[in-house]
């Protein structure tokens, strides 16, 4: 299967190469022999990489240990998930799934577009094609995974601890297809500007793609903040990592993007804001990965320095000018047809949610450049930490907050007193007795108690506008409440879908508050030896340490320590926290013989933590190891309030996102060849020669 695999890449290397040059002669020209060829060469693309991806799988399933890639990643004792979560653990497996991705989002993109865009779709597929060309040459001449060992290890080194955790098994994923799916709008905005056809067609082709992409990332990001605090035993979620920073980047932008194409629908205005923000969506997607996969900056996230960061940087260059050199010449077309006419108006306070979200961008990007920056320059490496990120962006991050409660409620062109007047004064009444509230009782940090006054203001606001269109509808047409919601979302889509994803913005914040609060305690206890820790509720934790425990389990030996938690005297329950140490077996049986001679360790011990989680803080437990010489256990305890609210917004925020991309809200036109029963070659050409000419 790797020889077919190997064949699939060169082949798809081909394909890559006739997709772009003949996409591109097809947009340019209008020919449509070549119009057809562009779009098959893209389902021939897919397809192909589709059987590279699935030899891959085969061999990692089937425990081929002479495909380099194989024995890297995976062991005979690695569980089945993690088997296959090895596809994209490394950087060459990665890659592959990375362009198989690309390549089906690109198929979907052609085969989904309606008709009208037929002029657009010949570019699309050719710039589709040229980023996969990209990677496969990065694949082929430098990170291949099916490179094959000179002999057949008994096992493999097994897949980094760290990785061993369902979070690992979907963050990387989703974190991939919200990248990956980034180039689809990206494409799109590239040919609406070859093509000259810069009206609003464009737009609302990638708007959908573009929200998929953000639901993608967001979940992407969430799933990483959840599994960094689970696994990595530190008791945060965010630490301004420079691949944390990487992955924040493109969001940023392409929430600024989702704000302003409102404008350029509404109004005319901001078309150059949203070519900018696509590609600079895109570009950062690519920096992204190049920072991951240079090596250039170090992370507990990134892999290993190699050559590969040649290739991107190369790609980040050329791409940087073509799109520098495109937009220049298209600038004439890009002119507004509306003007700004009031700085109290719903299109002022997108105008300044753009430039904030930009602004914040442009501060985490020197932020984490700033290191490479002053080696380049002075020789020496200083390093940014969390304390510049949290300076600069706290600020911003609440103006931010305020704006999501600020901007969908204000009018258009310009706001009346009374418009101003009928929309926030209950929030704002709501949220100052908070604030007074919040500053009698001397409430400890600043930005934390500005967080949830702001948050309580966007709440109110957003609910207000619930209440009062569920109450309209149970007016006009004797609907009850519930009916009335489900009737006035499912018909509202876009504007109620986003108000939901704003108050998961606010769930986020307030679990971001939580973390001001934080308590810790650090310990060294014998078998029935107690600790006490205050949480910022008052409550009083015990915590009794009951014993160690050693055991085997599937890969890896566990000393696994528990301790019995009481909150102000009444029982919690036990938590356990763990110190493991993966190994691989130097015989080729499955399971390994529990014997020492039989194990060999693979990676440094790894810690698992013991956290309970509730609506008000989170204790979080970590063993740290067992005191030398004694029966006693080293423990780290946390109290962490809020982080729940963190996890329970991811969740709305996907349903809201959901909500808004759900299909229907009136008639829609249907691209020709998904009318059709069966494919009539002769039907479909008819139209699309039509639609062409």
């Amino acid at each position: 299967m790797t020889i077919l695999g190997q064949l699939a890449l060169g082949l798809g290397f081909l394909l890559a190469i006739w997709g772009t040059v003949v996409g591109a002669i097809a947009g340019h020209t209008g020919r449509l022999e070549l119009v057809l060829s562009a779009r098959r060469t893209v389902y021939a693309l897919f397809g192909v990489m589709a059987v590279a991806t699935l030899a891959l799988i085969i061999a990692l399933l089937n425990n081929d240990f002479n495909v380099e890639y194989v024995w890297q990643y995976t062991s005979r004792e690695l569980p089945t998930v993690y088997t296959l979560a090895a596809l994209y653990a490394g950087q060459a497996g990665s890659l592959l799934f990375w362009v198989f991705v690309l390549t089906g989002f690109a198929a979907a993109a052609i085969w989904l577009s309606p008709s009208r865009y037929a002029r657009l779709l010949p570019y699309v597929g050719a710039v589709t094609c040229a980023v996969a060309l990209f990677f496969l040459a990065a694949i082929l001449f430098s990170a291949n995974p099916f490179d094959r060992l000179p002999f057949t290890p008994p096992d493999g080194n097994g897949l980094n601890p760290q990785l061993q955790n369902p979070g690992m098994a979907i963050h990387p994923p989703m974190l991939y297809l919200g990248y990956i799916s980034i180039t689809i709008p990206f494409a799109f905005a590239v040919a609406a500007l070859l093509s000259r056809r810069l009206d609003g067609d464009w737009i609302h082709a990638v708007r959908k793609w573009t929200l998929l992409s953000w639901v993608f990332l967001s979940v992407g990001i969430t799933l990483g903040m959840w599994w960094a605090y689970v696994e990595l035993g530190w008791g945060g979620y965010w630490a301004w990592d420079p691949v944390e920073n990487a992955s924040f980047l493109p969001w940023l932008t392409m929430t600024a993007f989702l704000h302003s194409v409102m404008i350029q629908e509404k109004r005319g205005m901001l078309k150059k804001w949203n070519v900018i923000l696509i590609a600079l969506s895109f570009m950062l997607s690519i920096f992204g990965t190049f920072i991951t996969r240079s090596g250039i900056i170090s992370s507990v996230h990134s892999f290993t320095q190699s050559d590969i960061g040649y290739f991107f940087l190369v790609f980040l260059v050329l791409a940087t000018g073509f799109l520098i050199w495109l937009f220049w010449s298209r600038l004439p077309l890009l002119k507004s047809e509306g003007h700004l006419e009031s700085m109290v108006s719903r299109e002022a306070s997108f105008l300044f949610n753009n430039l904030l979200l930009v602004g914040m961008a442009f501060a985490i990007l020197w932020g984490t450049m700033f290191p490479m920056i002053s080696e380049l320059v002075r020789g020496v490496q200083v390093t940014v930490g969390p304390p510049f990120f949290n300076r600069v962006n706290f600020p911003i991050g609440l103006a931010l907050l305020a704006l999501t409660g600020i901007g969908p409620l204000i009018a258009w062109r310009k706001a009346s007193p009374e418009n101003l007047k009928r929309q926030f004064t209950i929030p704002i009444a709501v949220a100052s007795v908070l604030g007074v509230l919040l500053i009698a009782l001397r409430f400890g940090d600043f930005y934390a108690g500005a967080a949830l006054t702001i948050g309580l203001f966007v709440t109110v606001a957003v609910l207000q506008e619930f209440w009062r269109g569920v109450g309209a509808r149970h007016r006009l047409h004797d609907e009850n409440y519930a009916l009335a919601l489900v009737r006035l979302v499912g018909r509202n889509r876009r504007r109620y879908g986003g108000y939901v994803v704003h108050l998961a913005i606010v769930m986020y914040f307030v679990g971001f508050a939580g973390t001001a609060f934080r308590t810790e305690l650090r310990a060294t206890l014998n078998p029935g030896e107690s600790a006490t820790l205050r949480s910022a509720y008052g409550y009083d934790y015990t915590f009794t340490h009951v014993g160690v425990s050693t055991f085997q389990s599937l890969n890896r030996d566990v000393i696994a320590a528990t301790v019995e938690v009481k909150r102000n005297g009444e029982l919690v329950g036990l938590i356990r926290s763990e110190k493991r140490q993966h190994f691989r077996c130097r015989v080729a049986v499955s399971p390994c013989p529990n014997d020492p001679q039989y194990k060999e360790a693979s990676f440094q011990p790894s810690t698992e933590a013991g956290i309970r989680s509730d609506l008000r803080e989170d204790i979080y437990v970590v063993f740290a190891g067992v005191a030398e010489g004694t029966e006693s256990a080293v423990y780290q305890f946390t109290l962490t309030p809020l982080v729940w609210w963190i996890w329970f917004g991811g969740v709305l925020l996907v349903v809201g996102g959901v909500i808004v991309m759900w299909p229907g809200g009136g008639p829609t036109r249907r691209s020709p060849r998904r009318a059709i029963a069966g494919y009539n070659v002769k039907l479909v050409d008819e139209r699309e020669k039509a639609a062409v000419s």
